[in-house]
């Protein structure tokens, strides 16, 4: 038998080799990931402040702005890191730990989403009843299923990947470590992996967006037999958001995860993965915040609370 060299070392491709790129990407990202950090801990702050935000709906967008301010950091700090110098090397502990933190964040979101789907349906479908259906406790609740349900996905599928054994390539085709781009380079048999992934992506991933796809179904039914407009206009304004952040997210991990041939590299596997880990948690808070008159409402009033303050502290 070959004598066969086991990597204990693996090196990121990034997002280009080319060095007038360098500076200019490493710029543009550096202002997303902040922009990034500021809107969703705005979106964090607000609804931890204002008493009118203290209602299920707003927990659960506060939950999904944690979420994105996390997975972002989970990836961004080393791309730019990695702009910046030549050396890309990643160890394989660091890079299981950022397969196991990135599976988890993105089945949470995908979990939570469901959730808040399930919430518009309720508010809508079910008014009158809505409190007594979605209290703190329920909301709690279903917040802790999402996030063991999540932890116990990315678990099976991390532990699965400490099997992997790499001697065929030492490079990821990506600036971050994912599961697809260590099946290319793995020597190992990863066909019961690449089983889990649509098994657990299929029942969970799938159930979740059915879920969803049902919930806007009677939410639509019933917006089509309102009398009111206005009342209308402002349940499709709050729809429309979250199908936006729906679409996208589902649209970009499909196509990572549960592509006919997960094993191969396709040239824009790094626009999708920069899609979903960089420019998805930016385009959440933004498209929450933008749309939501209730968010709106909250940043004027703190933004009013803060000139004030200021203004009297320097007439004193």
């Amino acid at each position: 038998m070959r004598n066969q060299t086991i990597l204990k070392e693996l090196f990121l491709s990034g997002l280009s080799d080319l060095p007038v790129l360098q500076l200019p990407l490493f710029l543009f990202f550096l202002l997303i990931y902040l922009l990034t950090l500021i809107w969703n801990l705005l979106i964090i702050v607000l609804i931890v402040t204002d008493s009118h935000l203290h209602v299920p709906m707003y927990f659960l967008l506060g939950n999904l702005a944690c979420l994105d301010l996390c997975s972002s950091s989970v990836t961004v700090p080393r791309m730019l890191f990695d702009l910046c110098t030549k050396n890309r090397r990643i160890t394989l502990t660091a890079c299981i730990t950022q397969v196991f933190l990135i599976l988890f964040f993105a089945a949470s979101e995908c979990f939570l989403l469901t959730v808040m789907s399930y919430d518009r349906y309720t508010a809508i479908c079910q008014p009158l009843h809505y409190s007594q259906i979605m209290h703190w406790k329920v909301c709690v609740q279903l917040g802790s299923i999402v996030w063991c349900l999540a932890c116990t996905n990315s678990l099976i599928h991390t532990l699965c990947g400490l099997t992997f054994t790499f001697c065929n390539s030492d490079i990821i085709e990506n600036f971050f470590c994912d599961l697809p781009q260590l099946f290319q380079i793995s020597c190992s048999d990863v066909y019961i992996n690449i089983l889990l992934i649509f098994m657990f992506g299929g029942i969970l991933g799938g159930g979740s967006l059915i879920l969803t796809i049902l919930s806007y179904v009677y939410i639509f039914k019933t917006v089509l037999n309102m009398q009111v407009k206005g009342k209308m206009s402002k349940v499709f304004s709050t729809c429309t958001s979250h199908l936006t952040v729906v679409f996208v997210f589902y649209c970009s991990i499909f196509f990572n995860y549960f592509r006919p041939s997960i094993n191969q590299h396709f040239a824009g596997d790094k626009v999708v993965s920069v899609l979903y880990t960089v420019i998805v948690p930016l385009l959440n808070p933004l498209i929450y915040s933008l749309r939501n008159q209730d968010i709106r409402t909250a940043f004027h009033n703190v933004f009013r609370r803060i000139v004030f303050t200021t203004i009297e502290n320097q007439s004193k």
